[in-house]
Formats: structure tokens, sequence, C-alpha cells
């Protein structure tokens, strides 16, 4: 029989997590898992510790129950070694995002339970930064350090709400970066206000931030924001609610790679955010390891929204090609008539 540990975060989901214990561990027992529970403490690291303590003890499958900081624990606890047990997730925190990205159910944790019960599983990407790992998302500069300046008690208190409340408080605050980021096949610097460095397309509940993100193609998404002007960014803002089209923005630099190293030229300290936890300061070093977890997903959804993904990029990419064939043949058209028109005037 294969052995399953479930962390979890009591405090989650307005601490409600420990009414679903019993069933939960009910339902991933009835597909020949022997289970155990740890509950997190108020310790630093207490997740990853256990989580890394279990792996190497031989655990087959950890499950982290809580929001996006108990994942990020979690996946710390076990990205570093050479095997690596399969993942599980149960949302219970605020946003959700890694959740969201993969299709898990979000306000149902035994639900939650069953698809992990599935076993289909599926190899992610995951990205390092410098010492730390992340399954979702690394960000820098003014704005991208509220998931942690806004306290456990807030968040029980309003929910989603309590990042607006605080978000509200700093958009008045911001003030541009000379940032320079190296990455492969390019290299980009000027003022900047924030930067995002994606593997999904779901960040702070945002489901088009990075529209044409891939979780298994070992590449990030990047996002800089080349604004610090409210009058700038709140049209940015809209657009990465409605329609994602902020990526084609004269205020906004996006570019894809696996590799990317990002510093504050006027040596500014730039705080890196990864998975909604404090992680250092640049310069920082970002990697992509391509498939490094598996992770129990609605492997189906998750198949169709990459097959989708790949097919809109690919139409996308026919669409620009054929957009640039006929500007070429309307500038040729172009030059053809004022030839024209010259020999006519000459004659």
């Amino acid at each position: 029989m294969r052995k399953a540990e479930l962390i979890y975060n009591p405090v989650s989901g307005k601490e409600q997590a420990q009414q679903y214990i019993d069933e939960i561990t009910s339902i991933i027992a009835k597909a020949d898992f022997s289970v155990q529970t740890f509950e997190t403490t108020p310790e630093e690291k207490s997740a990853q510790k256990e989580a890394e303590r279990a792996a190497l003890a031989g655990i087959d499958m950890i499950i982290a129950m809580g929001g996006d900081g108990t994942v990020h624990e979690v996946v710390n606890g076990i990205a570093g070694l050479k095997k690596r047990p399969i993942l599980g997730i149960i949302p219970m925190g605020t946003t959700n995002d890694y959740a969201r990205a993969l299709n898990l159910p979000r306000n149902n944790p035994i639900e939650a339970a069953q698809v992990i019960a599935n076993q289909n599983n599926i190899a992610m990407d995951i990205g390092k930064f410098n010492d730390t790992y992340f399954v979702n998302i690394a960000a820098g500069g003014y704005m991208t350090d509220l998931t942690y300046e806004v306290s456990s008690e807030m968040k029980t208190r309003f929910g989603y709400f309590a990042y607006v409340i605080k978000g509200v408080q700093k958009a008045f605050q911001m003030q541009p970066i000379q940032m320079k980021f190296e990455y492969d096949g390019g290299s980009f610097e000027g003022e900047a206000s924030m930067f995002f460095v994606a593997l999904t397309n779901s960040i702070g509940g945002f489901e088009k931030m990075v529209p044409d993100s891939h979780m298994m193609d070992g590449k990030f998404s990047v996002l800089v924001v080349k604004t610090a002007n409210l009058l700038d960014i709140i049209p940015l803002i809209r657009q990465m609610m409605l329609s994602g089209d902020h990526i084609n923005s004269e205020h906004i630099h996006y570019f894809k790679t696996d590799i990317l190293k990002v510093t504050a030229v006027d040596g500014h300290q730039l705080m890196i955010n990864v998975d909604g936890e404090y992680g250092g300061d640049a310069p920082a070093v970002f990697v992509n390891l391509q498939q490094h977890i598996e992770i129990c997903s609605n492997l189906e959804d998750v198949r169709q929204i990459e097959k989708n993904k790949t097919r809109k990029d690919h139409i996308r990419k026919l669409f620009n090609q054929e957009l640039a064939f006929l500007e070429t043949q309307q500038f040729e058209t172009i030059e053809d008539n004022q030839g024209n028109r010259e020999e006519e005037n000459h004659e």
C-alpha cells in the first residue's frame, strides 16, 4: 500500500480546514493509500520542513491543504530532492491562484480530495529563484509585496478584499525603478514599476495577465510594466481583466524565456515575491525547471487548456504572418504606384 501525508494549515479557509480532515483522509484511503496527517504550526517553514522529512522517509504523495503559501512551502520541501513525491493540492486559501490554474475545485475540499484520489497526475514546470522554488509566480517592484503585507487576521476577516484595501493604499506610492533584464535571446534596461515571472495564467485572481502562458513548455512568461503613472496603469488593469491585450501596450515589455536575470540598476532595493512570499532581493536569477514535479490535477481539463492555448498561439502566429505579408504587399503596391506616377510625370 502506498503512503500519503496530508499537511494542512489550520488557519486557512477562515479556520475551517479541521472539519474536513476525516472525510478527506477517508477518500484518499479508498484510493489505496495509508494516510497520515500533519497540522502546521506557527514555526517558520513548518510545512516545508515536514514535507522534506516525509519525502526523505519515503512518502509517495504529499497533499498540501491550505492557501498558496502552504503549497509554496510544501513544494520547497520536496523540489530539491532527487526522489520527489506526487503533490496533491486541496485549496483552502484566499486566492488559490495555482489551484485555479490547474482547474481544481476551489470551493469544495471534498471534490478536490476526489481529484487527488483519481490519481490523474501531470508533470508540471516549476521555477527556481536563487535557492527558492515557486510554482505560480515570482514578481518584484511596487504592489508585488501586497501578499506578505496583508495579515492573516485581515485575510480571515475580509478575504480577497483585504488585498484590494492594501492595494489602494499603496497605489499612490509607486515610483519608477531603473531595472535591467537579461534573458535568453535578448535584454531590456529602463524604468519600470513592477515585473512578473509567470508559470501560469492566474496571478492574483487575474486570469488574463499572461494570456498565452503554458504550464509544461519550460518557458516563463515575463511581463515588465514600464510605467509608474496611475493614468497609464488603470487602463492596463482593465485590459488584464477583460481581454489580455495589455501585453501589446507600449507600456509593457513582454517576452518568453527559460532563464532570466533581474538587476536594480540604480541600487534601489528590489524585493522579490515568490508565490506570495518574500524570497529575497535582487539581483535575482530565475530558472525554469521543466516538468519537475508530478501534480494531481483534472488531467483532461489541463491538457485541453494547454491544447487550446497551443492552437490559439498557432492561429495568432499564422495571423501575424498573414498580416505582415499583407503589409508588405501593400507597401510594395504603394511603391509601384509611386514609381508609375513618377514615370508618368517624367513623360
